[in-house]
């Protein structure tokens, strides 16, 4: 049997305890460690999945990989570490904060001929499966994701928190680049951006708008697609997809030639076949499947949509509007 990878954790908050149990319930890696700078949150994850707390530099040394679930702004260093150490990564999304950091990311794992995978999970699930190949090239999607808020995540926008994902899965469906952006965003419960909406228009001529929310008052996953031969639309959260389209389904009786069809799909562990593809990139040579280019691409697809809304602000601002809003607020109006 060949010799399993080890894969240690670094960052073992939220999402980085599920990563570490998944590792060690996987059949072709070992956990080689944890390590977070929050010492009492490392022993209880190293207790629970059953592995050593060790510090950073004690962990490259024992793993052949890792895995990075730590805040964003923590990403670049430690993958560049990692990669220097001459380690396999797999780093949450975003890939890291800036275009260049991400750049220099890429560089260090074709250099050293590393697997640098990055984690956008819905690229692995059956929902995003379900959806794959049912039309052709895409001309407007429209994507909504919304949720009440939690504290978790906030240390970003909710731009790199929830809407990065729906950025991701679109550009995976969309060729070319993207042409313009025009978005608008507010702060609400944290720091950063808890609502934004984005309009794109890519170079191919393709628009997508997206709404993603952290102060919602409920759950929402919707994903509609437009194409010339179709119209797909995708409830994520209750599994439902309907496709009308050309030679599908039972026919429409108001539109000739075409049928709808409608399916659903059995959801399976989404984090478990990330882990897997990852093992096999790195132990077999099997293609990334979500690598350091896609990976950019959705950090600067993100990045876009963050200096739009910034531009937007101080438009506002610059017409007083914003002192305007302020003033009627404070008067009670």
């Amino acid at each position: 049997m060949p010799t399993p990878l080890r894969i240690g954790i670094a960052g073992v908050g939220h999402f980085g305890r599920y990563h570490a149990l998944k590792v060690a319930a996987s059949a072709r890696a070992v956990l080689a460690g944890v390590f977070d700078p929050d010492a009492e949150r490392a022993r209880t994850i190293g207790w629970e999945a059953g592995t050593a707390v060790l510090d950073l530099p004690a962990l490259l040394a024992a793993s052949d990989a890792l895995v990075i679930a730590a805040p964003a702004e923590a990403h670049h260093a430690l993958a560049a570490e990692a990669l220097r150490a001459g380690k396999h990564v797999l780093v949450e999304k975003p890939i890291a904060a800036t275009l260049a950091q991400a750049d220099e990311l890429a560089a260090l794992a074709a250099e050293r001929g590393l697997v640098l995978q990055v984690g956008h999970l819905e690229r692995f699930s059956a929902a995003f499966a379900a959806m794959e190949g049912r039309l052709g090239t895409p001309l407007y999607i429209e994507a909504t994701r919304i949720a009440p808020f939690r504290q978790r995540g906030t240390d970003v926008s909710v731009i790199l928190d929830l809407m990065i994902h729906d950025l991701d899965l679109i550009l995976s469906l969309v060729a070319g680049e993207i042409d313009s952006v025009d978005a608008v965003g507010a702060a609400v419960a944290s720091e950063h951006a808890d609502m934004a909406n984005a309009r794109i228009r890519f170079a191919s001529g393709a628009v997508a708008t997206i709404t993603a929310s952290r102060v919602a008052m409920r759950t929402e996953r919707r994903m509609r697609v437009f194409a010339q031969d179709g119209y797909l639309a995708v409830d994520f959260s209750n599994r439902r997809l309907t496709v009308i389209a050309r030679g599908r389904g039972a026919p429409v009786p108001s539109v000739a030639g075409f049928g709808i069809e409608e399916a659903s799909w059995q959801d399976h562990d989404a984090l478990a076949a990330e882990h897997a593809a990852f093992v096999a990139s790195a132990l077999d040579g099997a293609p990334v499947l979500v690598d350091a280019a896609a990976g950019r691409r959705a950090l600067a697809a993100a990045l876009m949509v963050t200096d739009s809304i910034a531009a937007a602000h101080a438009r506002m601002v610059a017409s007083g509007l914003i002192k305007l809003i302020e003033n009627e607020s404070g008067s009670g109006v």
